[in-house]
């Protein structure tokens, strides 16, 4: 794991057949969790069916951005890794500088996105239980408040943690106020 000719091949979890398994479990699992085993034709075709639509976005989005950033579609995911722990930075220039645009390219889709995205999760997932409430379950009313209140703290958290790591690893790579690793312009140029 980890190794150098690993990550050449790229990870068994990046394929596209793995992330459409992996949605179309999930899927179904959660479908037979809320619908009992009964359903077990209808979660399995509501399974196949989100699964490949998911992985056609998963896939599409990962040529874009390989498209955008001037790298091949396998090496995104490892990228975004990288990125995300705030791991070691890659030894090419080119791939430093592939970082560095796709750094930049996500943080540009955040503040875009920024602007409607949590409040509209805010509506989904704590105006939800207004409607449960106004229904008069109450107690399910408090479970998908208890779960909202959760998942949107989880996700401002989550936010915040991978943009402080992405200005890291972009500030790693430029260098701060100068010439970064690999020669790459900071602030006044960009690579």
């Amino acid at each position: 794991m980890g190794a150098k000719g690993q990550a050449d091949r790229g990870r068994w979890r990046d394929q596209w057949w793995a992330v459409g398994l992996m949605v179309l479990v999930t899927g179904v699992a959660v479908r037979l969790g809320f619908r009992g085993w009964s359903a077990w034709p209808e979660a399995l075709v509501g399974g196949v069916f989100y699964a490949g639509f998911l992985t056609w976005i998963l896939m599409r989005r990962r040529r874009r951005d390989a498209k955008a950033v001037g790298t091949e579609p396998d090496r995104v995911p490892e990228l975004e890794r990288r990125i995300a722990k705030n791991g070691e930075l890659p030894d090419d220039p080119a791939e430093q500088a592939a970082m560095v645009r796709l750094i930049r390219r996500r943080e540009e889709k955040l503040r875009r996105s920024r602007r409607w995205a949590f409040p509209m999760l805010g509506v989904i997932f704590l105006g939800m239980p207004l409607l449960w409430f106004t229904s008069g379950d109450v107690p399910t009313g408090l479970w998908t408040l208890g779960f909202g209140v959760a998942f949107m703290s989880w996700m401002i958290w989550f936010n915040r943690r991978f943009v402080r790591r992405m200005v890291a690893m972009r500030q790693r790579i430029e260098g701060v106020g100068g010439v970064g690793v690999g020669g790459i312009e900071s602030v006044g140029g960009r690579a």
